[in-house]
């Protein structure tokens, strides 16, 4: 091909664009020709022409092959070494056992990525181990509530349908008395910490000192129930019990230490026993429910600690009368030695004095010559008959009868 101006301008025959277009194509001529000669010859050529750099025709420099860091590799741990104490401590290793670090040209491509891989003779022991968990740390109530006062181990909290369950719960085993006599709950009950605790200073203070004078003391406590999922008196649909908030405890009663229990709601109980513990422990709960306050707690005591708005309380338990032995069916005889009744005595008096008035009327009704007057004797016959047919009455006193 032949590429001189002169063919060149057949193309473009405008003189502007023949000039410039003229300039171009040698441009172009000389580009290939330094491009087949090599670029080390490109780059020793000077650009003879201005426009080189407008147009981006002048060979760019070849960078420098960028040279990779070579990456020691530690050498496998000797099998008679001991083992290490710490992870950190193979920082702190000699820097004689470190490699040479290879040469630039020599290092294979695959080096870095050996380098990236673990240590295949690493043990698990240079490994470091993660941090226990801390222990939780226990509530006032927990810390107080020690193995001097009560055997109550804690258990894990509850948390079941509908809000049953609690926190900071323990199982209520035994109650250990100031002489270090265990009284056993029986069976263990499921409550709160705090009511635990309530439960335990109430028998330790209250009821260890009252059965002493009773029967050698008291040796458990009957166990009603306590933790149970459920609503009040166990009436479908009803509000959440605080037994099922792990908060109260049934107790029906007393064992004593000569075998005898002692019925908190038995009539039998002397009153002033039974009046005792209600004053104890409507001062020690906020909830205390027995006989007379409805007929699901007639055979029992239900305490709680439930808190209220302006730390409002409820004791309701009547404490009722002994029964008799032997209930009076009929009204006692009127003894011998008894006064008359005056009243009967006075009932007798007008019925003689009309006898006798009745009497002098019949004698006063006869004629002259002796024979009784007929109308008078009508008239006067007529009272006799209705004081006959109409009885009089008389006033009795009324007795009642008691069942």
């Amino acid at each position: 091909m032949n590429f001189s101006a002169e063919k060149a301008s057949r193309k473009w025959p405008v003189g502007a664009f023949r000039r410039g277009g003229a300039a171009m194509v040698t441009a172009a001529v000389l580009l290939c020709l330094g491009m087949q000669a090599g670029p080390a010859e490109a780059a020793r050529r000077v650009p003879s022409f201005p426009w080189d750099d407008l147009f981006g025709t002048r060979p760019q420099r070849p960078h420098k092959a960028a040279r990779r860091a070579a990456v020691p590799l530690p050498k496998p741990r000797p099998a008679e070494a001991p083992a290490a104490a710490h992870a950190p401590a193979a920082a702190h290793a000699p820097a004689a056992t470190e490699p040479e670090p290879p040469a630039a040209g020599t290092q294979s491509p695959a080096a870095p990525a050996e380098a990236a891989r673990p240590s295949e003779t690493a043990k698990p022991a240079d490994v470091a181990k993660p941090a226990e968990p801390a222990a939780p740390q226990l509530s006032a109530c927990r810390q107080a509530l020690t193995e001097e006062i009560a055997i109550a181990p804690s258990i894990p909290d509850i948390h079941g349908a509908g809000g049953c369950g609690g926190e900071d719960l323990v199982r209520l085993e035994a109650i250990v008395l100031a002489d270090k006599r265990k009284v056993a709950v029986k069976p263990a009950a499921i409550l709160r910490c705090k009511m635990a605790a309530a439960v335990a200073d109430w028998v330790r203070t209250d009821i260890a000192p009252l059965a002493q004078n009773l029967g050698g003391g008291i040796s458990n406590l009957d166990n009603f129930d306590s933790f149970e999922c459920r609503g009040r008196n166990r009436v479908a649909g009803a509000q959440l019990s605080e037994h099922g908030r792990a908060n109260a405890l049934d107790v029906r009663a007393l064992g004593l230490a000569n075998g005898k229990s002692i019925s908190l709601t038995d009539r039998s109980v002397p009153r002033t026993l039974r009046e005792t513990v209600l004053h104890s422990v409507c001062a020690r709960f906020s909830t205390v429910l027995g006989p007379g306050s409805d007929w699901y707690h007639e055979d029992h005591i239900h305490l709680d600690l439930i808190e209220r708005r302006n730390s409002y309380r409820i004791c309701q338990w009547n404490v009722d009368d002994p029964l008799p032995q032997v209930a009076p069916l009929l009204p006692a005889e009127r003894p011998e030695e008894a006064p008359p009744r005056e009243v009967a005595a006075k009932s007798d008096a007008p019925k003689a004095d009309t006898s006798k008035a009745d009497h002098g009327k019949s004698d006063t009704g006869k004629s002259g010559t002796g024979k009784p007057d007929a109308t008078k004797s009508d008239d006067a016959a007529a009272p006799d008959r209705s004081a006959e047919t109409k009885p009089q009455p008389t006033k009795k006193r009324r007795q009642s009868r008691r069942f």
